[in-house]
């Protein structure tokens, strides 16, 4: 599958809109895409998912390292196999467009210009046009040499002008370029292009989906030819993607609604391929399926804290867990698993009352960052010593019993008290960091669960 990364100039340039109004124009034009995100972000993928009816590969270096990356990569290439029920085509993908995140050179650990050199994808650059013509190819420029001073081997192939007119200006944009910097196109000015956001960023894709009839004329202001001839093929894997572990004997019971809806795609895949996998909405009042085990991912919970509260569902798996029934829980799945959670207007709910823990939210975040952990004792997703990495991106704090137990200390990152995350009661698990497949945290949870009834 070929592909390329499109990288911006800086956070805040429209790489969003610039990929999806891409995707249209790739789509328009005959081709399969797959879409892909550099960075351990939810949101922007599910945009991608909504346009391209495909979920969003995650592409992070911290998270997956460089073989778990292009592994990540190559699996993209069959999620038309029925794996996945949203998956709309009939044929493999033929094309992946990769966002970038950030600045193209921005980012510790896994930054869009590292993630286009492992998998040795050419890069085309979004370039914000609104106030420039010439000023915008000397961008470009910059940004093309600056990757061989610091001996980042990547190719800038080109541009795509973000928020450029046509006529003058973009002829103007176009005869400054340099010779070896291709003109892709442009994303002309328009409201219906504005993504709506709030904490944690942009709306989630099934909320606040761009209009197709916006997309469209976007598209038609770029030349899908020139972006299919750049795409190449990527760096294989060392481990081929069907080195998978044995299937283990447990079913795993997921949330899925829009309180809990940050997962990514890989996550669910691993549980099909080694267990058997029933989703559940806590938010419905869905009763907790017959399971070996459950996972709580993150999302919104503080957005409708009063409805899981009456919906009983979050009692119910208290009272499993209190039982012996493991339940993981990332980040919003740590909150529902709090005794109670205060949403930043001072409304408090209760929650599953599983960990010693009471969550409030607040106006600022409170962590951002790749995180490294290490495993104090075994857990749910690491034994005694063992370290893995995630991230997190948090508006809550956790205000912890005196006698509460933690199962790693944060060798980077906040976690839930400075020091430490993963609070541990019973036999379940709540973290603030979200956690890849790659790092063999969820693989350990479902061994742990083999055998469990």
């Amino acid at each position: 599958m070929n592909g390329f990364v499109l990288g911006g100039v800086s956070s805040g340039v429209g790489k969003t809109v610039a990929t999806l109004a891409i995707i249209q124009a790739l789509e328009d034009a005959g081709h399969e895409v797959q879409p892909a995100k550099a960075g351990p972000d939810f949101i922007d993928p599910s945009h991608h998912e909504a346009i391209a009816g495909r979920p969003s590969r995650t592409l992070d270096l911290w998270l997956c390292g460089e073989d778990g990356l292009q592994r990540n990569y190559a699996r993209g290439e069959g999620d038309v196999d029925g794996s996945h029920p949203s998956a709309r085509g009939t044929s493999s993908p033929d094309i992946c467009v990769v966002e970038g995140v950030m600045g193209l050179y921005d980012g510790d650990g896994s930054s869009t210009a590292m993630v286009a050199e492992a998998l040795d994808l050419p890069v085309v650059l979004v370039v914000d046009a609104k106030a420039g013509m010439e000023s915008v190819a000397a961008t470009a420029l910059g940004f093309q040499r600056y990757a061989e001073t610091i001996g980042r081997e990547i190719e800038v192939a080109g541009i795509v002008a973000q928020r450029a007119h046509g006529g003058r200006h973009e002829q103007g944009i176009r005869d400054a370029l340099p010779e070896d910097l291709e003109y892709f196109g442009r994303i002309p000015p328009n409201d219906d292009l504005e993504i709506p956001d709030r904490h944690l960023g942009l709306e989630m894709g099934a909320e606040a989906a761009l209009p197709r009839e916006a997309l469209r004329e976007a598209a038609d202001s770029l030349s899908a030819e020139r972006l299919a001839a750049v795409a190449s093929e990527a760096v294989a894997p060392e481990t081929a993607v069907e080195d998978e572990p044995e299937p283990v004997d447990a079913t795993v019971a997921v949330a899925d609604d829009a309180a809990f809806c940050f997962r990514y795609p890989a996550t669910l895949e691993r549980f099909r391929e080694r267990a058997e996998l029933v989703s559940f909405s806590p938010l419905a009042g869905d009763p907790v399926p017959d399971c070996d085990g459950v996972y709580l991912p993150g999302g919104y919970p503080e957005l409708h804290a009063a409805d899981l509260e009456s919906a009983g569902t979050l009692a119910e798996l208290g009272t499993l867990a209190s039982e012996g029934l493991p339940v993981l829980g990332e980040c919003g799945g740590l909150m529902a698993m709090s005794q109670s959670l205060t949403t930043a207007e001072g409304k408090t709910s209760e929650m599953a009352g599983i960990l010693p823990a009471d969550v409030t939210m607040h106006d600022r975040y409170q962590a951002l960052d790749h995180v490294e952990l290490e495993a104090l004792e075994g857990a749910l997703t690491a034994n005694t010593g063992e370290t893995i990495r995630g991230h997190e991106f948090h508006y809550s704090s956790a205000d912890v019993d005196g006698d509460a137990r933690f199962a790693f200390e944060t060798v980077r990152g906040d976690g839930i008290d400075g020091n430490h995350d993963g609070l541990t009661e019973y036999k379940s698990l709540g973290t603030y960091v979200h956690v890849h497949p790659e790092s063999g945290a969820f693989d350990r949870f479902l061994e742990t669960l083999d055998g469990s009834r």
